[in-house]
């Protein structure tokens, strides 16, 4: 299998720490994120995995060299001027000949690979998009009314949402709609296949699933591995932490 990972961004709310540090290459334990990712695909079957950088892409570089460590192909490209989370992937369309998995850079997750993978190919969709379902806290109390009075009250409920988890299988095919050297992002290609009635498989993750973008969100990640969220032996099978 193939993967692109997504790793150009600024990490701007992590900073300071990311003045110094690209967000993928933040440690969590004794690895970073993108050495944490890197070990779960190929532990899943995939062999060659496409960086996409920006941002300090010299140090991305010195740190993955040629993924030979990791037992994995691993091949870096550079973005001239920021191209959002689907433009980079035109700068791979050559190598990307089969379905291939494309994933924030920022994201800790248990996903089984494969699994995505077979999901994909036998939908029949182009694109699969992965969804994690998430209890967003309100800020407020919220009331329940009828005609002119109140009959019900929550004090700062839960909102259950399905969000966008930041990792797609797409087909060949999707390179196409991503125009070249222009900022485009995967939502784009979304609402491009929507536009035009093309079906989009959805993969909802009922497995270990954390975005790093915020300070709490990164402070949770090393919380996560104290316990040993991230051993080896429970990487593949913590789920809904």
């Amino acid at each position: 299998m193939k993967a692109v990972i997504l790793a150009g961004g600024l990490g701007e709310r992590l900073r300071p720490l990311t003045k110094i540090i690209p967000k993928p290459l933040l440690p969590v334990g004794e690895q970073s994120v993108l050495e944490i990712t890197i070990l779960s695909m190929k532990n899943y079957g995939v062999t060659e995995i496409y960086v996409a950088l920006n941002y300090q892409s010299e140090l991305f570089r010195a740190f993955l060299s040629n993924g030979e460590r990791w037992g994995v192909t691993i091949h870096c490209s550079q973005e001239q001027i920021p191209l959002g989370t689907a433009g980079p992937i035109r700068l791979f369309d050559k190598q990307l000949t089969e379905p291939f998995i494309v994933m924030n850079g920022d994201i800790l997750t248990s996903l089984d690979f494969q699994d995505i993978m077979n999901s994909h190919m036998k939908s029949q969709s182009s694109l699969t998009v992965a969804t994690k379902e998430l209890a967003l806290p309100l800020r407020y109390g919220v009331v329940q009314t009828q005609k002119d009075y109140i009959n019900g009250i929550q004090e700062k409920p839960n909102l259950y949402a399905e969000v966008v988890a930041g990792i797609y299988v797409c087909n060949p095919s999707v390179i196409s709609i991503i125009p070249k050297n222009s900022s485009y992002s995967m939502i784009d290609v979304v609402k491009y296949m929507l536009n035009n009635n093309q079906l989009i498989h959805h993969y909802k993750l009922r497995d270990y699933w954390l975005d790093i973008g915020q300070m709490d969100d990164y402070e949770r990640a090393q919380e996560l591995h104290a316990q040993g969220a991230f051993a080896e032996k429970n990487i593949h099978t913590r789920k809904n932490i």
